[in-house]
């Protein structure tokens, strides 16, 4: 076997490796979810039996809430990601393209802010909220949401506007643009694969977020869904795992969705950052 072959042949072996181990627990979450007997791995007597009552009760019991969790988290994501990126432009194109005093100095320091753990601050988010009376409400996640997407926002829209040439802009303005305008008519649409890749890691982010909803929401009305399954019961008690599977089934369509039929534009608006004009 020559050099070539084997090159590939490893390759090969290690992508298949690295799909079955990301795909695995995806499977068996699809796998418990239509099983009627979850534990059927457990004993030798307990049939594996096909069934589409998890998801029925997960979606038809009001009780559980589990719809409600998913609504507040793509109403919370989507207002989140339009705040978020609408901000994220105006400034990535003012630092990209404005040369002003302590410029880089705004960037590390967004950079920096980005490095504090979310735990290191929930505390003093609750306070805050509770005092203007914002627990449990779709502002109480909204705002520290914007604050904690921003800066990923922000450092990709940055490289993506900065491989621009500037020409574009001189252009616009010998016809009587001004930066706004110039932004939102000539930057924006050749920017829209950075600009949708930023939203759809930005809406992913708001989605999957964890900390900040444990901790500023109560119940139903503003709770997300990662949070409601993590704390997801049965009517009864219990924990009923065939339903919290057919939950995280549902919470994963749009996520997995949205990924597989706009890969292409995460991975050009990813790497064009990387690249000169």
């Amino acid at each position: 076997m020559s050099d070539k072959r084997k090159k590939q042949l490893l390759v090969w072996i290690g992508s298949i490796a690295i799909a079955l181990i990301c795909l695995i627990p995806f499977i068996w979450m699809i796998v418990i979810s239509f099983s009627k007997h979850p534990d059927f791995l457990a004993s030798n007597k307990i049939p594996y039996i096909f069934t589409l009552k998890n998801y029925v009760e997960v979606i038809t019991t009001h009780d559980l809430h589990v719809m409600d969790y998913f609504k507040n988290s793509l109403v919370i994501a989507t207002i989140v990601t339009i705040i978020a990126v609408a901000i994220a432009s105006f400034a990535g194109y003012a630092v990209s393209r404005i040369k002003f005093r302590g410029k880089t100095s705004i960037i590390l320091g967004v950079l920096a802010v980005s490095m504090f753990p979310q735990i290191s601050i929930v505390g003093y988010l609750f306070k805050i909220m509770t005092k203007i009376h914002w627990i449990n409400t779709y502002q109480a996640l909204i705002f520290p949401y914007i604050a904690w997407v921003m800066p990923i926002s922000l450092w990709i829209l940055i490289s993506y506007f900065m491989q621009l040439p500037t020409d574009l802009d001189e252009a616009a303005m010998v016809d009587g643009a001004n930066r706004i305008q110039t932004l939102l008519r000539v930057i924006i649409p050749i920017s829209a694969p950075g600009i949708f890749s930023t939203s759809l890691l930005v809406f992913i982010s708001a989605f999957n977020e964890f900390m900040f909803a444990l901790m500023l929401t109560s119940d139903f009305h503003a709770r997300t869904i990662p949070v409601g399954i993590a704390l997801f019961q049965g009517l009864h008690g219990e924990i009923p795992w065939g339903q919290i599977m057919a939950s995280s089934a549902i919470a994963s369509v749009p996520l997995v969705i949205l990924t597989l039929v706009f890969q292409r534009y995460i991975v050009q608006g990813l790497t064009a950052g990387a690249l000169k004009g």
